[in-house]
C-alpha cells in the first residue's frame, strides 16, 4: 500500500457493525472477519472462517487467490489481516446462509461507487468521515479534534514506517510508550478502564485525551525527524520521550482544573453531543 493509499483508510458502518476497509491496487479491499461478523450470529468469526473454508471445497482452493493479507491501521498501528476486494467478498457471502446477505450485496455496490467518487474528488473523503462521526452524535467541535488526530497519527505511522518500523508487534509496543508515558496506562489497559471491547479507543476520548495523544505523538513525530532513529530501540527511546511531553502537560492540566484526565467515561451508552445538550440544560 501507497503513502497516497493510506489516506483513503476507512471504518464503514454496515447495520452498526464496523467494516474496516483499506486500498490495494486502487480499490477498496474489506476485511474479512468484519464481514463474516457482520453477517453471522456468532461473536467468533474466525472459527466461523474455518467452518466455511471446510463446508465449501471451492473456496478452499481458491482462498489464497481471491484473498491478501494487507495491512490495515488499528490502535495499535498497522496490522496484517485477511482482507477481499468487492468482487471476492460476493463469493464469500455465497457460502455464508444468512437473510442479512442481499443488503449486504447491496451495501457493496453502493460503497464501491463512493470509491469510485472519491477517486476523482477526494475530499468527499473527508466529508462521509464527517458525516458519519455526526450521525453517532458528535459534536461538530469534537470530530475537528479527531480529524486531526487522524492525520497526525498518519503522519507517526509513516515516519516509524522510515525508520525501518515494520512489524504489527513493533507499532503495538511504540504506541504503547507514548500512550504510557502521556496518559499512565498503554491503550489495552486504557480501553479496560472504559469498558471497551472491539471499539476504537479514540473514538471514546474526550477532548483533553484527544488533545494529549495528539500532542504525544506529534512531538514523537517531531523528534523522529530531527533525530533519525535507526534501531527499534531508539524508535522506542524517542517514543517515550514524545508521550513524556504530552504526560508533563497532562499532569500540569490535572492540577490546575483538579481532576484526572484519564477517565472512566466513553460514548458507547451516551454520545458527546447528547451530554452537551444535558450540560447546558
Amino acid at each position: 500500500m501507497t503513502k497516497s493509499d493510506n489516506q483513503f483508510t476507512r471504518v464503514a458502518i454496515f447495520r452498526n457493525k464496523e467494516i474496516r476497509k483499506t486500498i490495494h491496487n486502487n480499490e477498496w479491499w474489506f476485511v474479512v472477519e468484519d464481514v463474516v461478523l457482520a453477517l453471522i450470529d456468532s461473536s467468533d468469526p474466525k472459527q466461523y472462517i474455518q467452518r466455511m473454508k471446510q463446508r465449501d471445497p471451492l473456496l478452499t482452493k481458491g482462498w489464497v487467490q481471491i484473498v491478501h493479507t494487507l495491512e490495515v491501521p488499528t490502535e495499535g498501528g498497522k496490522q496484517k489481516m485477511l482482507c477481499a476486494n468487492t468482487e471476492s467478498i460476493f463469493r464469500i457471502i455465497q457460502s455464508i446462509p444468512s437473510s442479512k446477505a442481499e443488503p449486504f450485496k447491496r451495501w457493496l455496490a453502493k460503497v464501491g461507487y463512493e470509491r469510485v467518487q472519491e477517486i476523482e474528488n477526494p475530499e468527499l473523503a473527508t466529508k462521509r468521515t464527517r458525516i458519519l462521526y455526526k450521525i453517532k452524535g458528535y459534536s461538530e467541535d469534537w470530530i475537528e479534534k479527531r480529524m486531526r488526530g487522524i492525520a497526525i497519527r498518519e503522519e507517526l505511522t509513516d515516519e516509524w514506517q522510515k525508520r525501518g518500523v515494520k512489524q504489527q508487534k513493533e507499532y503495538e509496543i511504540l504506541t504503547a510508550e507514548i500512550s504510557k508515558a502521556a496518559f499512565g496506562v498503554t491503550p489495552s489497559e486504557y480501553k479496560k478502564l472504559k469498558g471497551l471491547k472491539r471499539e476504537n479507543l479514540r473514538d471514546h476520548m474526550d477532548d483533553f485525551e484527544l488533545i494529549f495523544t495528539m500532542l504525544g505523538e506529534k512531538v514523537t513525530t517531531e523528534i523522529s525527524r530531527q533525530e533519525k532513529p535507526d534501531t527499534f530501540p531508539k524508535n522506542k527511546t524517542v517514543a517515550k520521550r514524545g508521550g513524556n511531553v504530552a504526560g508533563n502537560a497532562r499532569k500540569q492540566t490535572e492540577k490546575e482544573i483538579g481532576r484526572s484526565v484519564v477517565s472512566k467515561e466513553n460514548y458507547l451508552k451516551k454520545p458527546e453531543s447528547h451530554k452537551q445538550l444535558k450540560a447546558k440544560k
